[in-house]
Formats: C-alpha cells, structure tokens, sequence
C-alpha cells in the first residue's frame, strides 16, 4: 500500500525553536531517510520552497490569472512529504511517527492513503 506522509510547516512553530532545535529535526530527516531507504520503502521524498514563493493560476473563460503567494492564507502550508509503500497503514503510522516534525509541538505528519498514482513512463 502506499501512502503520503505530508509535512505541514507552522512558520510561527518553526521561528519559535531554537536554532538547536531546528538543526536537531534538519538532521532528524538524514536518519529517517536512511531508514526508509534501508527497509525498501521509500519511493519518494521532496521539502517545498517557501508559500511566499508559490503562484496560484486559475483559468477563467479561457484566460489564465496568475496570483502570487500560497494557494490559501493559513497557519500551516504544505512543507514537504515522503511517498512510502508499506505492508498496512499501521506501518505507515510507525513511520509517521519516526519524522522528528512529528516530535515538536505545533506540528505533525499526515498519513494519507493513495488511490491512484502515475509516472511520466506510463
């Protein structure tokens, strides 16, 4: 089964650690890489860019509008995610719980099944 354990980033939670602490959950992500990576189960793993840096494009009778900025003003934007394929969604919540965001307070890792998923080869 595969499943999406997304990173939701508090800019107000991350400015709050310490630069220890940040430096302590950066490291965090090697570690937990190297295991999943280990047990077979990562597919992949991408961190986003800043929300200030997004763009938003809506089309409107045909015409593209593009608006700079995050797709919605809110607390926490989508940071990152790593794509895993494991045994049940019991697993996924165990590795879930091994990314260190899941650690600090203010933030935490959803765990979302995929239903459907297609690469640029098929």
């Amino acid at each position: 089964m595969k499943f999406l354990l997304i990173m939701h980033v508090n800019p107000q939670v991350w400015d709050g650690l310490t630069e220890e602490q940040r430096n302590a959950v950066m490291n965090g992500h090697g570690a937990f890489m190297e295991t999943i990576k280990k047990s077979g189960e990562l597919i992949e793993t991408a961190a986003l860019g800043d929300p200030s840096e997004s763009a938003v494009v809506r089309v409107r009778g045909g015409v593209p509008a593009v608006t700079d900025g995050p797709y919605l003003e809110a607390k926490e934007y989508f940071g990152g995610y790593y794509l895993v394929e494991v045994e049940n969604r019991e697993r996924a919540l165990e590795l879930a719980a091994l990314i260190p965001d899941a650690a600090v307070d203010g933030l935490g890792i959803e765990v979302r099944p995929v239903v459907f998923s297609a690469t640029g080869e098929d």
